[in-house]
């Protein structure tokens, strides 16, 4: 198994990207390995390392189609439906809180 080059922080050659380096010219990784990587130096910890993918071997993003474009707005629909009170919160329900702020602290009163 070879090894994937190896490259400083700003110091990769033309022709490798990221993947929102990629998305931002409208391409995908499209099924390709890792190509090489990308490392940046920190003082008291490990490197941060970011994944390079070749341009030439990516392909176009897939169009948004109106069955995903429908499927899509009904997951953003459930995730602001509040399950205690099945009403539309207007704003996405916290994970951490499970219910809308209004189920999750009955007690309560804003002061108008």
């Amino acid at each position: 198994m070879a090894a994937l080059p190896v490259f400083r922080w700003h110091l990769a050659p033309d022709g490798y990207a990221t993947r929102r380096q990629l998305r931002a010219r409208g391409l995908r990784p499209g099924g390709q390995g890792v190509a090489a990587q990308l490392e940046r130096p920190r003082r008291r910890r490990g490197p941060l390392v970011a994944y390079l993918y070749r341009v030439d071997l990516a392909k176009p993003v897939r169009p948004m189609t109106e069955a995903r474009r429908a499927a899509l707005a009904k997951a953003n629909a459930a995730r602001r439906l509040c399950p205690a009170c099945r009403t539309d919160a207007g704003y996405v329900i916290p994970t951490s809180l499970g219910t809308c702020v209004t189920c999750a602290f009955p007690d309560t009163r804003h002061a108008a």
